[in-house]
């Protein structure tokens, strides 16, 4: 890129800087998200508030599908090298 290409191309400067930010926020979303140790503690929390009936079993069933398909996402994820 010449010294006319890098003059054009200076406006959007900012707007590269925010959807690189952007890119690095929603990475760390999806790593936490796709974390197996939280999803384990949040299946235990569900099982806790099953036993404490704070859920009820249709509650608790629904959550228990939710963070499980979550587990299997985070296994393939892994195994093919995602973040």
């Amino acid at each position: 890129m010449g010294l006319l290409g890098a003059l054009f191309s200076l406006p959007l400067a900012p707007v590269r800087g925010t959807v690189w930010v952007a890119e690095q926020v929603r990475r760390e979303a999806e790593r936490v998200y796709y974390d197996p140790g939280s999803i384990r503690r949040q299946l235990e929390d569900v099982e806790r508030a099953r036993a404490q009936g704070v859920l009820d079993d249709a509650e608790a069933d629904a959550l228990e599908e939710q963070l499980v398909a979550r587990l299997v996402e985070a296994g393939r994820r892994d195994r093919e090298g995602q973040p």
